[in-house]
Order: structure tokens, then sequence, then C-alpha cells
């Protein structure tokens, strides 16, 4: 019989290669081709008339709604879509010392502090990472007590499923992390792609059989995205991710996929010496430190899932020492800045090209939402004039290449978050006819182009787009 051949698998991919290389061609990564022990055998054919005929239920259906489970922390129930789903999957992911385990510590004792029919709740924090002696000195650090809590130190999935798959199941099981466990009926080493897709599919399959809630850590890469392969993010029904500067106080958990709830639904937290603490106010927080008069600032009314959040943008334009300038951006899409740039100087005859230009979104927030353009224009304008933006105005709309401003969604919204945090004027599109009548007293000033707020910004009041004496209002 012949040898079975080698397999050479990536671990960011998951893409396979006939013989090892220092990257991938898939996914350009490098030093992630691992060798894998090859199959024994081909997988057969399953064909048909040798398994058990399975039920099919009318999608009316018939039963009682699934009810969700509080955890008690507002934050991540709002980001789980109003608490956990029995049966369900969770992936968290993070930059290292982000706070992960932290959190999900604090969420495993505010469960176990909950009743679930008639009793006490229970729940399993399996480690693989730490010795249950270090967790539970971080749960005397966060003064955390509640009983219905068991720790355990374990990397085998074969172990944990026999633990676990009791008649008195865990109503929460966390395993952190799933890159530290492994299945012992697979030849390669834990955190490989066979592994970790393994050893997710185990637990999700005995989570969904039993009706417990199993939450997954998942270590990050260096761009950000969670390692291993990507098909683990579709074999879970919510995936999150923690953001924010580990040197900043805040942390913005993101949903980006979410089966029970809506997706891109932000939970900020404030990191103290208690542990991570649900901040109810965000947009309070993140303008804590404006300051009025200030040019290069413009505020932001953006929207975060289902919930407004105001936040600063700042730039800075200087003049540049380089050959090339420089664009320096911190929260926001480089690509989409470069394009902002260009249509301000070619619509509007902003001159930018020899300048150095640093953008940030104050807070640690990253903003991926088009209807922040008109506030990054806006902070820009007033860096390169020098001139402070009308106090307290907000800020949205999106930007088009041919310097049009268009109209973003839910601008009542981002209205009513203003007026309730002070402020007095908006900078916006036009609302097309027909649309909710907007929220009052805030001054509004309506954006056709984006030259009508350069002209506004630097002072004299002209439209500034090539050929046009119009005058601005």
């Amino acid at each position: 019989m012949a040898k079975s051949a080698a397999r050479y698998v990536c671990q960011a991919c998951g893409a396979l290669a006939s013989k090892w290389s220092g990257r991938c061609e898939a996914c350009g990564e490098w030093n992630t081709i691992v060798e894998e022990a090859p199959r024994e055998a081909a997988p057969r054919g399953i064909g048909t008339g040798r398994g058990q005929k399975i039920d099919f239920q009318p999608i009316t259906g018939t039963g009682a709604p699934v009810a969700r489970r509080s955890t008690g922390n507002v934050e991540f129930d709002r980001v789980s879509g109003g608490g956990l789903v029995p049966g369900s999957a969770l992936l968290i992911g993070g930059d290292p010392g982000i706070g992960k385990s932290t959190l999900l510590l604090q969420i495993a004792n505010a469960v176990a502090a909950t009743l679930g029919g008639g009793r006490p709740a229970t729940v399993a924090y399996i480690t693989g990472e730490e010795s249950v002696e270090q967790v539970q000195m971080r749960a005397r650090r966060l003064d955390l007590a509640a009983s219905g809590v068991e720790l355990a130190a374990a990397t085998s999935v074969r172990d944990i499923l026999t633990s676990i798959d009791r008649p008195q199941v865990p109503d929460l099981v966390v395993i952190d992390s799933i890159q530290t466990m492994y299945v012992d009926t697979l030849d390669s080493a834990p955190g490989t792609v066979a592994q970790v897709r393994g050893a997710a599919a185990e637990l999700i399959r005995l989570a969904k059989r039993r009706g417990f809630t199993v939450v997954l850590v998942g270590h990050v890469t260096k761009e950000g995205q969670i390692a291993g392969p990507r098909v683990l993010e579709h074999m879970v029904d919510t995936v999150l991710y923690f953001e924010g500067e580990r040197g900043h106080q805040f942390r913005i958990l993101r949903a980006v996929k979410n089966r029970f709830g809506p997706a891109n639904e932000i939970g900020v937290f404030e990191m103290t010496d208690a542990g991570l603490m649900g901040v109810e106010n965000p947009s309070f927080l993140f303008l804590g430190e404006r300051r009025e008069d200030s040019s290069g600032t413009a505020v932001f009314a953006g929207i975060e899932g289902t919930r407004p959040v105001l936040v600063e943008i700042q730039a800075l334009v200087a003049p540049s020492s380089l050959g090339t300038p420089r664009r320096a951006v911190v929260g926001w899409d480089s690509a989409r800045l470069a394009m902002l740039l260009a249509v301000l100087e070619a619509r509007c005859g902003l001159v930018l090209a020899g300048k150095d230009v640093y953008l940030n979104v104050a807070g640690g927030l990253r903003i991926a939402e088009p209807g922040a353009d008109l506030a990054v224009a806006a902070a820009l304008v007033s860096a390169a004039a020098d001139r402070p933006v009308p106090a307290n105005t907000v800020f949205f709309g999106e930007v088009g290449l041919g310097g049009e401003v268009r109209a973003v969604s839910q601008p009542e919204l981002r209205l009513r978050e203003a007026t309730k945090l002070g402020f007095v004027g908006a900078y916006m599109p036009p609302q097309a006819k027909g649309r909710r009548a907007l929220p009052g007293g805030l001054a509004i000033h309506e954006i056709r182009h984006l030259a009508d707020l350069v002209g506004r910004l630097a002072g004299d009041g002209q439209d500034n787009r090539p050929g046009s004496s119009r005058r601005t209002g």
C-alpha cells in the first residue's frame, strides 16, 4: 500500500499545501504552515438508506419561546441581544491582557448568583492557561464569591465532556481558551486548525444537546482577527470582539455576529480596581475631557448597533519636512481618510498635499460607520484653518467622491442624544421629503456639498466649489 502523503495546513486560514513553505500562498501569513498527520483512509460516501430518519417540524412551531438568562451585567446583555440563550455558543476574542478573563469571571459570578428554574444557577469555568489557584486569586481581588462557580484546569476535551455531561448540567460553561484544548483522536498539536475546529465542534454539539450556554475564549492574530480557522466563527452563534488600548481605561465589547440579536452592537466598560464596570452613558465619558476652544476637533454623532454614541474626532494638520507627507490614523479607516483628503483638494480647493495629517478618535473607540465622514472633514478643515468649529455642535453625514453629502440612517436618534448632552447645533445632510420630523431644540445646518462646510468653517462663508460663487446660508 502506498504511503499516505503528509498534509501541510496553514494555521491562520486552514489552506492546504503540498509541501512546507515559509509563507502561505492563500492568506500571505508567514510561519503558519504546519505538518499534520495524514488521514488513515479516505472518507467514504454516506449514501442513502443507512441512517435513521429525522423528524421535521413546521416553521410556525408550537413550543414556548426560549427564555434568555440575564447575566446581571447590563452592557454584556446588550451586546448579546438581551441575555444568554440556552444551547447557544459564544466566541470572545481580544488582545492579550485586555480583560477577557476578568470579564468572563465577573459574568460567571453574576450568573451563578441568579436563579434559574427555581434553583441557583451553576457555572463551570474551565481554564487551560492558568491554574485553579491563579483564577481564585483573581476572584478574591475582584471580591467575587458566588458559590455556584466551579473552577477546573483542564485541556482534554474528552475529560471536559465527561465532567459536564451529568444529570445536573451547568447552566453556563466557560472555556478559556479554545486554542489550549485538544481532542485525543486527532494527532495534531493543540492550537492547530484541526484541533481548534474539532474541540469547538465537540463542545458546541454537547451544548446544543443538553441546553447549556458555552462561551469560548479565542486568541487573536496581530491583525486583530481570531486565530485559527475562519470556520470557527461560522460554527458559533455569537462572535464578540474586545477592543481598546491596554493603556486606556475604556474597553469596547463589539458583536460582529449574533444570531439572536443585532450585530455591531457595542458594550462600553471601564477598567477599575474592582474589574470591568459597565458604562451607562458612554457619550458623556468620551466627551468628558473635550475642549471647545481648540481647533481641529469635531463631535461625531454616531450609531453603534442600536445605541447613539457621541465621540470626539481630533485632527492635526502640520507642515511636512518629508518628501512624502505622513498620514497617521487611530480609530478610523486610513483608506477612507485618503479618499476624504482627495475630495477636499479636488472638489473644495483645500490644499493639504504638503502637510502631515494626523487623525485620532478620542476614547479608544474604533469607528467604521461612513456617517463619520462629515465630522472628520470638519476636524480637518478646522485644523487646517486653525479655527475652532462652532461650539456645542455635532456632525454626521457621508461624503461622496463628488463632494456631495449623503444622508445616513437614524438622524432622529443621533439628534436626541445630542440634545440630551446639551448640544445646540448640528451639521448634517439634507433630509428627504416625507421623513419623520427631526426633534426640536437644535439649530440644524443642512450641508449639501462638502464645499459648503469648508466655506462655513474657514470663515469666508463662500461656496468653494470650483467655478461657483453661491454663498451658503
